[in-house]
């Protein structure tokens, strides 16, 4: 359901998760950046989006579990992008 939010110049707007993009994209992965998450979980790619709205745009993304370079994965949205992770940057595939 949407949710209606008033702007300071009294304009209505609506709010929803659903608008950022309408169905998933493919994307491949280019370039394994760092790993991340307490415990080291997560690892930050860089991937290069291949259809939808931002077609042929790298940006880094979050991924979870084992991952490699010219893997496919399937973004619910491809408008947000992660931001950096600070310190030691690894290169290379991770199991």
């Amino acid at each position: 359901m949407a949710k209606t939010q008033k702007t300071k110049e009294g304009k209505s707007v609506e709010n929803t998760k659903a608008s950022l993009t309408s169905e998933p994209v493919n994307a491949v992965v280019e370039e394994i950046s760092a790993r991340t998450g307490t415990r080291g979980e997560i690892t930050q790619v860089k991937v290069k989006v291949l259809s939808g709205r931002n077609e042929g745009k790298s940006m880094r993304r979050n991924v979870r579990g084992s991952v490699r370079i010219g893997d496919l994965l399937i973004l619910r949205e491809s408008e947000i992008e992660a931001r950096r992770v600070k310190g030691k940057i690894t290169k290379g595939a991770h199991s």
